[in-house]
């Protein structure tokens, strides 16, 4: 018995206990749909990148290829008989007008505001699950403790239960209640010590860890107001909440790549210059040649190839504009949810802490009424329960209130209080 609880003090002391920031820390940098949106910025940053060089500097193509022929042959590049051919090439091609180059630089514009919002988005999502997780290993580290005062509760009334039925102050059936009360406190014990395995492991899955992690203690203070009105909450979701900013940027993109396409019933201008080399070794210099082109087209027909371009871009900015649409028009009630579930369970954690303490005050009458002969065991057993049921309804409240906050902070994206 000593070895096993030497052992199992052994298995807690190795497991790594977090404070808040360190989980969020080092599970945002871990969350897959987070390190997509940091590559989808990256990608971003290159297309813009692209878009602004492509107006300055022309691109380059160089080329060297040799040829063996059987026979010797006539080189008309070099103007002499030869069976080995050696050719070098360098191109350098421009577009001088095209309007797509123009709406390039609105579409890229608009795709590094979305990939920027994105992130933000990953990263409160990420905060959030973490938050969620975190708040998971608390409410069990505090539901065991207060499933383990159910059954030392439960076993001191059995005790006095008995010595009451020895003397012949109860019946017999007053004990084998109680008995039954400590049973089902010792289930409710172990369910509640699997829970919070379970959500350590959890933890310590969206931390990195092989196994599990553990959670320190916040502060039980009860939770601030908000600092901003409903109204002011619901504009600065508007303005600055990532998931509405994504939807506005999207449109301006898909605008973008509809107008770039119309432009292909405009003519472009291209400006080439090339110089080529000559010879039958490397590298080749028998003859050097170069040249300039300017280059005017026009398509006049590819077989609807760019109706159809244009048709599925239309589709692809109506849609985006539709979403648009409706995630503006659903920032009301979103916010309006989070915001009332966070004065709900304000409120609702006050009535708790009342519950609590009316539970107890309840339990010490009742356990020494019931001392004394004056009321039954079944209005005992229902104190005991009503105080058990009344503190994890606290510790609930309390959790759901932090995690409310979140929520409410991943729509606006901003937080609303410090962070620890």
């Amino acid at each position: 018995m000593i070895l096993a609880l030497v052992g199992l003090l052994q298995v807690n002391a190795a497991v790594p206990t977090l404070t808040l920031s360190e989980a969020l820390q080092r599970a945002t940098r871990l969350d897959p749909n987070y390190v997509q949106a940091l590559g989808q910025i990256d990608n971003a940053e290159w297309g813009r990148r692209q878009a602004i060089i492509s107006f300055f500097i022309p691109a380059l193509t160089a080329q060297v290829d040799a040829t063996k022929y059987s026979t010797e042959f006539f080189n008309i590049g070099t103007g002499q008989l030869q069976s080995n051919a050696v050719n070098a090439r360098l191109d350098a091609r421009y577009e001088v007008f095209s309007l797509r180059k123009f709406t390039d630089l609105t579409r890229t514009k608009a795709d590094q505001a979305s990939a920027v919002a994105g992130e933000l988005q990953a990263r409160y999502q990420a905060a959030f699950d973490t938050e969620r997780t975190f708040y998971d290993v608390l409410a069990g580290q505090e539901l065991v403790r207060v499933a383990h005062d159910r059954v030392r509760r439960a076993d001191e009334q059995l005790a006095i239960a008995r010595a009451r039925v020895l003397s012949g102050a109860a019946v017999q059936t007053d004990s084998l209640q109680l008995l039954l009360e400590l049973t089902r406190a010792q289930v409710d014990a172990l369910r509640q010590e699997t829970t919070y395995s379970v959500a350590r492991l959890e933890l310590g899955r969206r931390v990195g860890e092989a196994g599990p992690a553990d959670a320190v203690p916040l502060d039980t203070l009860p939770e601030p107001d908000l600092p901003l009105t409903l109204e002011d909450a619901v504009q600065q979701a508007l303005r600055q909440g990532p998931q509405y900013e994504v939807a506005r940027a999207n449109e301006r993109s898909a605008n973008a790549t509809l107008l770039g396409l119309k432009g292909g019933y405009l003519p472009t201008i291209n400006l080439t210059a090339s110089h080529l080399r000559f010879d039958d070794h490397f590298f080749p210099n028998a003859r050097a040649v170069s040249l300039i082109t300017l280059s005017f087209g026009l398509t006049i027909w590819d077989n609807a190839q760019r109706e159809l371009d244009i048709s599925i871009a239309k589709t692809n900015r109506d849609v985006a504009r539709a979403a648009k649409e409706d995630m503006l028009r659903s920032a009301y009630p979103d916010v309006t949810r989070a915001y009332e579930a966070y004065t709900a369970a304000q409120a609702a954690t006050k009535l708790a802490q009342t519950a609590v303490i009316v539970a107890s005050e309840n339990f010490r009458v009742q356990q020494t009424r019931y001392r004394g002969g004056a009321t039954t065991i079944l209005d005992l057993l229902d104190a005991q329960f009503s105080l058990s049921d009344a503190q994890a309804g606290l510790v609930q409240a309390r959790y759901t209130n932090r995690l409310a906050r979140a929520g409410l902070e991943a729509i606006l994206g901003t937080r609303l209080f410090p962070t620890p």
